[in-house]
This record gives structure tokens, C-alpha cells and sequence, in this order.
């Protein structure tokens, strides 16, 4: 190893000279950071072809500094990094530098024999030579001219050189080529935790478990949600060959968030990236097929409805499924469009409900809206509270609703206020106004036909009795306010009470020998108070009377319209045996005569009739209203 003085360099500011960006300073060699990669690259390699070396090089720093590869480089007080390469730049002795040998390179990596180095002895050059140790400072100048100049293993390298200082010589490889690193794919990213679902059991109200229901099955967004983020491409990061050369990576490929924005979202670009972002509240729905997000007022869902996709739901919209609903299922919802079959059990709150395909074995119950099935409707029940039901066929199934049709009905027990059947067989049908294009029995099952007729008491004395006893409770609710009012006008009472009042609003506050007399005012007219809370709850008791028994007279308002209504019934073509008779119902009952429970709709038209016989045969025809028999009669 040279022991010469230090060969001075140029500093930074030096014009005119590759090595102006290389400074010798009292603490090391240091590169200007502003100038680092090519044109450090052939300052250094001016030097080392000079015939001089970096003594103490921090090789890792070194590369960082003249290809980019590495740990970051160290930053100084003012921010700046500091590139301190080596602890000083010396002559390469031409005498030393003959001891290295040449480097062997192939296929992406540098080989070097290792042995023992000899030099005479500078005093007596006619005596044996004398063994000598490698530098590794040397070694990398040395091998720089000869094409390494890139991937040393420096600590391969003093390993080596320290063998064969102990007289072993050994093939070692001391460079390696660097593959490049492909940039990664833009991708897109998950921002909002409400975009999953949440398919644990249910909990209910009491702690227990439902295990048969999701916990959150379709998550609910807020406009203005950030969804989704694209994660920009990376360029890679380039390799390069022993010999300093760059290898490029292959960048990452773009990718657009466009075709995942469905309806009810957006993209959106800000300083802080690419987002998907909802534009309005709703449910929010993922493809499966196309990945397209889309945030809307109704649910869609391809999975169908079963224990294993989504439990029993129980939502608050409008909901459309584009699979089969199993058996032993229930969806309750708004309006409900079903694409696939149902064999479980549907319940809207309100809208219409859309089967396109078939309802077997399940039900359908809608309380506010119409009720439609395109497919075929078997061992069904089918029930629209305040709306209609319109059937394509329909097969043992009990159906009920204010406005039912029917195209083929066989062996169905059907119920209604307007009641249109194009082809009846071994059904029994009734309702205020029936038409029924033909009818015939089916098997062992009769074909029955009923109108419902009023009967019962007249509804306008239960609209008087109801009313009468209205007055009742108005009267009794005045006196009670004003026995009420009595109590309190008291002086003690009422002073006592107007105190409590600002005491409660904390309107003021006593002192502890107030809150004492307080206290003993409270006890003074405490019987009086308890008297006046008894009265007060029978004022209230007598006001709820009052207002049930509103309710309870606008329902029957509204059957007094009914009851006044024509029934009817029209029969075109009998074509086998059939019975239509006159089944009546009471008005003053309070609901209509179709809203009851499937067993008993069964069992009162199917069940012993008492209502007069109007037409029993075979052939004919049937046309009867009671207008018309009232005129007669």
C-alpha cells in the first residue's frame, strides 16, 4: 500500500476541469451534490486514469453518488446532501498497480484471482522479494480501468485479499451485474371503509345473535364519499452492468378509474390524486363482471338471496335481484324486482313487487302497492293489503288484495274488491265486483263463486255509537281540566309549582337553608300533587279515548262508502259445474272483508256457505248486482 503524500484536487468552484466537481477538503473527499451522476462519473474516471486512487473510499456512497444506487445520501444542517466519497485522493504507485491482474467478465459478473502478491525489497532489490498485502482502495481503481466499475463486493474482495495475504489463492467473483426492477402497475385502492359488506350474524336488540341475517349486507353511502384511489404507475428502477452501464426497467402501466364510475359516481382529480367519489347518497353496488361501483336509491344484486349469499334482509329501499330468492328466505324491502325464481318469502313495506320469473311455494305480502307476476305463481300466497294483485297464472294459490286479475286460476282461493279471472278452474273467487270470462271444476275441487254483500249492523247506528261515545270522553276530559285546575290554583300549590318550574329550567338556584324550605314546601303540598297526578293521567287516558275513537271513525267513514258501492258479479261461460252465491260480510268490522289470514281465507270459501244460492249448474251464463235485486225485491 502507498504511503505518499495526498495529491491535492480542484475544488468545486474550479473552471476547466473534469475533476472540478471533486473537493479535497481537511476531513475527506467530498463530490458536489449538484453535479452527481455522468458528470461525476468522468471526474472520477479522470482521476483513476491519472494514475491516482480514493484512499478510504466509502464505496456504497460512491455508487449512490455516481449512478443513483443505494441508501439515500446523508443531508447536512442547511438541508444539502453530503457526498463525502473518500479520506483523500494519493498517487497509485505504477509499481503496485502491476501486482493486480486482469478481471475476468461474463454473463454479468466480474471474476478475480486471488494470490499472493511479492515486491522486492526497496533496499536490497537483488534479495527475495518480500510478501505484501492487496488494498482495496487500489483494487477498485485498478478494476475501474479495466470495465468494473460497478457492483463491487467490497467485503468478497477483503476477505479474498486476506487469504491469500495467508498464502491461499482462490477464484472469487467481486462484481455483479444489477437487474432492473420493473416499475408496478397503476392500481386502484380501497379508501372507504363503509364500501364493504359486513357479513357477520346479526345482532339483535337483546344481544343475541340471528344467524340466519347479515350484519350489513348492501353498505349505505353519503355523497361526497371518497371510494376508491389510483395508485399511480412507478417507472422501476433501472439496473445496470458491472461496467456502469444502465439496464432500463419496463414502467409500470397506466390504468383509468373512468370504467369502474358507475352511476351515482365520479372521478375525480385533485393535488392529492385520482379518486372515485359518490354523488349522491344510496346504496352503493359493485359489478362483479365489470368492477363499475355505482351508488343508487335501489339495491341490485346478481348473487340471488340465499343462507349463503346474503341471509335474510331487511332493507329500506327499493331492491332488484337478478337471481333466484331460496326457499326459507325472506327480503323485506320497498318495491322489490325479482329477475330469477322465488321459492322464499317477500314483504314490501310499499311499491310494487315484480316477479319476471316464477313464485313457487313462497308468499308475497305488500301493504302499500301493487303485486306483479309475469311468470307462473304455484302453492303461493299472494296478499296486497292496498293495492293489486295481477297474475299471469296462478296454481293452488290463496290470493287477496283490492284489485286482483287473474288470467288462468286453477284451484286458487281468491279474494278481493274488484275480482277479474279470465279462466277459472276448481277455484273459489269472491269479491264486491267479480268477472270471470269462463269457469269450470277441476278435479275433486268445486268451482265456487261469491259476491260479498253488506249485512250485518247497519253501519251508520255503529258510526252514532262510536260518536256517542266520543262526546262521552270530551266531556269527561273537560271536567277533569277543570277539577285539575282547581288543585292547582291553590296559592301553596301554585307557588310551589311555579318555583319547581325555574327551579327545573335552573332558572335560579338556592342556597342550602332555600333548598331546606324548598324541600318542606314539597312535602306540605305533596297529597295535593299526588291528586293532581291522578287526575292528569285520566285526562290523558280520556284524550287517548278520544283519539282512538277517531281512528276508529274515519275506517268506518270509509267502509259507510264501501257498504253504499254496487257488488256484482258476471259469469260469461260456465263450463262445468258451478255455485255462486252471496257471502256477506259486516262493514261495521272495521277492515276490509279480504284482510285476513290466509288458513281463514281458505276456510271461508271453501268452508259451509249460508248466503243465498244465486246460480248452480253446469252451462250458462251468471250476471246479478244487487242494484238490480234490491229494485226487484
Amino acid at each position: 500500500m502507498s504511503t505518499e503524500s495526498v495529491v491535492p484536487a480542484a475544488r468545486f468552484a474550479a473552471a476547466g476541469d473534469l475533476e472540478h466537481c471533486i473537493a479535497q477538503r481537511p476531513d475527506g473527499v467530498y463530490a458536489d451534490p449538484s453535479v452527481l451522476g455522468t458528470t461525476l462519473i468522468a471526474a472520477v474516471d479522470a482521476i483513476f486514469r491519472a494514475g491516482r486512487y480514493f484512499a478510504g473510499v466509502d464505496y456504497p456512497i460512491l455508487i449512490k453518488a455516481l449512478y443513483g444506487h443505494g441508501p439515500a445520501l446523508p443531508v447536512g444542517p442547511d438541508g444539502v446532501p453530503v457526498v463525502r466519497i473518500a479520506a483523500a485522493i494519493r498517487p497509485f504507485d505504477p509499481v503496485r498497480k502491476a501486482l493486480y491482474r486482469a478481471v475476468k467478465i461474463s454473463g454479468g459478473w466480474a471474476d478475480y484471482m486471488f494470490e499472493p502478491a511479492w515486491l522486492p525489497d526497496p533496499a536490497d532489490p537483488e534479495a527475495p522479494e518480500q510478501l505484501t498485502a492487496l488494498d482495496v482502495d487500489e483494487f477498485i481503481a485498478d478494476v475501474w480501468t479495466k470495465g468494473v466499475r460497478f457492483g463491487i463486493d467490497v467485503d468478497a474482495v477483503r476477505a479474498a485479499m486476506a487469504a491469500a495475504h495467508a498464502g491461499r489463492a482462490d477464484r472469487v467473483t467481486v462484481a455483479r451485474r444489477l437487474d432492473p426492477v420493473p416499475g408496478v402497475d397503476a392500481h386502484v385502492d380501497e379508501v372507504s371503509r363503509d364500501i364493504h359488506r359486513n357479513d357477520a350474524p346479526r345482532q339483535l336488540a337483546d344481544g343475541r345473535l340471528d344467524l340466519t341475517s347479515f350484519q350489513n349486507r348492501f353498505p349505505q353511502i353519503q355523497a361526497g364519499v371518497r371510494l376508491l384511489q389510483k395508485i399511480a404507475a412507478t417507472q422501476g428502477a433501472n439496473g445496470f452492468e458491472v461496467s456502469g452501464s444502465a439496464l432500463p426497467a419496463a414502467p409500470g402501466r397506466d390504468t383509468d378509474l373512468a370504467p369502474y364510475a358507475g352511476p351515482g359516481t365520479m372521478v375525480e382529480r385533485g393535488r392529492d390524486g385520482e379518486f372515485l367519489v359518490s354523488t349522491q347518497a344510496g346504496f352503493l353496488s359493485v359489478d362483479a363482471k365489470t368492477s363499475r361501483v355505482s351508488v343508487g336509491d335501489k339495491i341490485v344484486s346478481h348473487d340471488g338471496v340465499s343462507a349463503r349469499t346474503t341471509g335474510n334482509l331487511q332493507l329500506t329501499g327499493d331492491y332488484e335481484e337478478f337471481g333466484d330468492v331460496q326457499e326459507m328466505r325472506t327480503l323485506e324491502g320497498e318495491g322489490i324486482v325479482v329477475h330469477g325464481d322465488v321459492y322464499g318469502h317477500l314483504v314490501s313495506r310499499g311499491g310494487t313487487v315484480l316477479l319476471h320469473a316464477n313464485l313457487i311455494g313462497g308468499s308475497v305480502a305488500n301493504r302499500r302497492g301493487d303485486i306483479v307476476v309475469r311468470g307462473v305463481a304455484s302453492n303461493a300466497v299472494l296478499q296486497a293489503e292496498e293495492g293489486g294483485v295481477t297474475l299471469e297464472r296462478a296454481e293452488n294459490c290463496v290470493v287477496s288484495g283490492t284489485r286482483i286479475r287473474i288470467g288462468h286460476a286453477i284451484n286458487c282461493e281468491v279474494i278481493g274488491d274488484e275480482v277479474e279471472v279470465e279462466i277459472a278452474e276448481g277455484s273459489a273467487v269472491a269479491g264486491r265486483r267479480v268477472t270471470i270470462e269462463g269457469t269450470s271444476p277441476r278435479k275433486q275441487n268445486e268451482m265456487l263463486v261469491a259476491v260479498l254483500c253488506p249485512e250485518g249492523p247497519h253501519i251508520e247506528e255503529v258510526i252514532a255509537a262510536v260518536g256517542q261515545r266520543m262526546a262521552q270522553f270530551e266531556a269527561l276530559a273537560a271536567q277533569l281540566k277543570t277539577q285539575m285546575e282547581a288543585m292547582t290554583s291553590k296559592p301553596d300549590v301554585r307557588r310551589y309549582l311555579m318555583l319547581a318550574s325555574r327551579v327545573r329550567k335552573n332558572e335560579i338556584s338556592l342556597s342550602p337553608e332555600q333548598t331546606r324550605q324548598f324541600q318542606r314546601m314539597g312535602q306540605d303540598v305533596g297529597p295535593a300533587l299526588k291528586a293532581i297526578g291522578e287526575v292528569s293521567n285520566k285526562v290523558k287516558a280520556a284524550e287517548a279515548q278520544q283519539r282512538e275513537g277517531a281512528q276508529m271513525l274515519a275506517r268506518l267513514e270509509a267502509q259507510r262508502v264501501d257498504a253504499a258501492s254496487v257488488s256484482a258479479v258476471t259469469v260469461r261461460l260456465v263450463q262445468g259445474e258451478t255455485q255462486v252465491r252471496i257471502l256477506g260480510y259486516s262493514p261495521a268490522a272495521g277492515s276490509a272483508p279480504y284482510r285476513l289470514a290466509p288458513r281463514e281465507i281458505r276456510t271461508r270459501l271453501r268452508g259451509p256457505q249460508r248466503g243465498e244460492l244465486l246460480f248452480a249448474g253446469s252451462s250458462g251464463q251468471v250476471a246479478w248486482n244487487s242494484a238490480d235485486a234490491l229494485s226487484q225485491g
